[in-house]
Formats: C-alpha cells, structure tokens, sequence
C-alpha cells in the first residue's frame, strides 16, 4: 500500500528587522552561496513578511518562519519560534 505523499513546508531562520504592522513581521533571512566560477562564497539577503498572531516578536529576535498558505498578497510565512 502507498503512503501518500505529504508535502514539506519550507523552515527558514532569520532575525526580526520590522514590527511596525499589526500581526506581521519582516523577517531578514541570509544565506551563502558559492560563485559558479570563482568558487567565492557570496552573501544573499531576502525578506519575508510573516504572521505573527500575539504580536510578541521585536525587532532584533532571531526567529524561524514556515511557510504556509498565503495571508495576504504578500505574506506566505507564518513565525514558529
């Protein structure tokens, strides 16, 4: 008997650097990547805006944020930790 498959929801880690909105946070999340040709390891930054239900997260607190079925236009992420 098959076991259906059950999709994985993306975990990040990040640090909180926007609490100004109700409910959402942004959250700044780097990661390294190494040049194709240069073998150089470069640092990438990307921000996620990510509900936040007790609006307890400041701005600072590293945090982890899954991602989940869309809130709103932008956010796609919910904080977990």
């Amino acid at each position: 008997m098959e076991t259906p498959n059950k999709k994985t929801n993306k975990i990040l880690k990040g640090v909180v650097i926007s609490d100004k909105m109700n409910k959402t946070v942004v959250v700044e999340v780097t990661r390294f990547v190494e040049h194709k040709k240069y073998g150089k390891r470069i640092k990438k930054t990307k921000n996620y805006k990510a509900h936040d239900e007790n609006n307890v997260k400041k701005i600072g607190d590293r945090v982890e944020i899954e991602e989940t079925k869309p809130m709103s236009k932008d956010k796609h992420f919910k904080v977990i930790i």
